[in-house]
């Protein structure tokens, strides 16, 4: 009579929502073009069959549930480094070489929604920006929005100036417009990618986000030791009851093994970013 009253109890409690490991990578032009191809420049890198092997054993051993990817040509590009049997891929609806994207592990809900496409400034130009590609993974009380993006390059530091900070700030604006609506919505959401900016002492970029919505940033007061160490342009930046999800102390960087300074072209420039979420 116990047992079975204790198998009712365990029966009626609600399972405990598994932990989601979230990360962003920017795996630096991986596409399957041919050198030379008239959509890439003269100087990116072939990766060998070795380089692509290293690069899948990175992301074995980053063993994430979602990663927001960047500088990936399409599903067949990601391919090259996450198992498709494996991991569903979702890209904006662009022909761009370097796009954002998501990988999120099968078995694990996810769909995708419209794409960010304000982020590309000049869409259809030789030198468009990258859309924002949005999908929410997870069901009920644990859906997340994930915001995969890639923002321009050239203002990195609160001191720049010039066309590239005119550009950042508008991207900055359309973002801020994006995290309203999630805000709106009671969404938790999670912005994850390559910000292209130090966010430490910003006065411009990430305040105007902050205004949007408060927003947790996994990254705050910490340094980068990706090859060798700097700031963060990765960032993970969480809003709505998110906020509340993030691990304490689960920020991570997969460190590449190897050190010499040919292997930031043949492996990325950008190591893998995560942190870990625990939702309801």
């Amino acid at each position: 009579m116990l047992r079975a009253l204790l198998a009712l109890l365990l029966l009626a409690a609600p399972a405990a929502a598994a932990e989601l490991k979230l990360a962003t990578w920017n795996l630096a032009w991986l596409t399957t073009r041919p050198a030379g191809d008239p959509d890439l420049p003269r100087d990116v890198p072939q990766r060998s069959p070795e380089d692509l092997a290293r690069l899948r054993a990175y992301a074995d051993r980053l063993a994430a549930d979602v990663i927001a990817i960047q500088e990936v040509d399409g599903p067949e590009a990601a391919a090259l480094v996450l198992d498709p049997a494996r991991w569903h891929f979702f890209f904006p609806r662009e022909r761009d070489v370097q796009r954002a994207g998501v990988a999120v592990r099968r078995g694990l809900p996810a769909e995708q929604n419209e794409d960010l496409a304000a982020l590309d400034l000049h869409p259809g130009g030789r030198f468009s920006l990258r859309r924002g590609v949005d999908v929410t993974v997870g069901q009920g009380a644990s859906r997340l929005r994930v915001l995969s993006l890639h923002l321009n390059a050239g203002c990195r530091e609160a001191g720049d100036s010039g066309r590239p900070c005119e550009s950042i700030a508008r991207q900055a604006e359309i973002l801020a417009g994006w995290i309203e609506e999630r805000r709106a919505a009671g969404e938790a959401f999670a912005l994850a990618g390559d910000f292209n900016r130090r966010f430490d002492r910003d006065p411009v970029i990430l305040p105007m986000l902050e205004r949007a919505a408060p927003l947790t940033r996994a990254t705050a007061g910490r340094s980068n030791p990706c090859w060798g160490g700097r700031p963060f342009v990765d960032h993970i930046l969480l809003g709505g009851p998110a906020r509340g999800w993030m691990a304490e102390g689960s920020l991570r960087v997969l460190v590449y093994a190897e050190r010499g300074p040919e292997w930031r072209a043949r492996l990325s420039d950008h190591c893998p970013v995560s942190v870990v979420l625990s939702p309801p």
